[in-house]
């Protein structure tokens, strides 16, 4: 289970990788952008097929972000991540969180393996909107239905 104390550490940086961004502007990965941007982080978007998100310029690899983020949020498919996971570790990212609200999400167990082996941490799972100051029912609901269950992370 991931520990609270790696959530809130990343959500403590304000410059961010995030990858996966659609192109969709109603995407709930474009969603969760502005969401970032409107609360003051410094969002990068991260995908190679789109130039811009939000009038944010985009970047189609990790490792071409400059100046480098510490820290990168992946709403990627599953298998993309692997890849896109060693290009981060690669590029410098010191804590990955592998975005997931249900199903698999971004998470590949793999991928977060390797991320350890290469000193990165890793959340595995979790939306980002369950931790974020005033985020709406929806998302509280979420949070409060898994302290219900016990996987709340502590």
């Amino acid at each position: 289970m991931t520990a609270r104390e790696d959530i809130d550490g990343f959500l403590a940086r304000k410059r961010l990788l995030v990858v996966g961004v659609s192109r969709h502007p109603n995407d709930f990965t474009r969603v969760l952008f502005r969401e970032l941007l409107k609360r003051g982080y410094d969002a990068v978007p991260v995908n190679p097929a789109i130039t811009e998100a939000e009038g944010v310029p985009c970047y189609p690899h990790a490792g071409e972000v400059s100046p480098p983020a510490e820290a990168a949020l992946l709403l990627t498919r599953p298998e993309v991540t692997s890849r896109v996971a060693r290009e981060c570790a690669d590029a410098g990212v010191q804590t990955l969180w592998m975005y997931r609200a249900g199903g698999a999400g971004a998470v590949d167990r793999d991928a977060a393996s390797f991320c350890r082996s290469r000193g990165v941490r890793v959340i595995e799972g979790e939306c980002p909107f369950m931790f974020l100051p005033k985020s709406g029912f929806p998302h509280q609901v979420h949070g409060f239905i898994k302290k219900l269950l016990g996987s709340y992370p502590r």
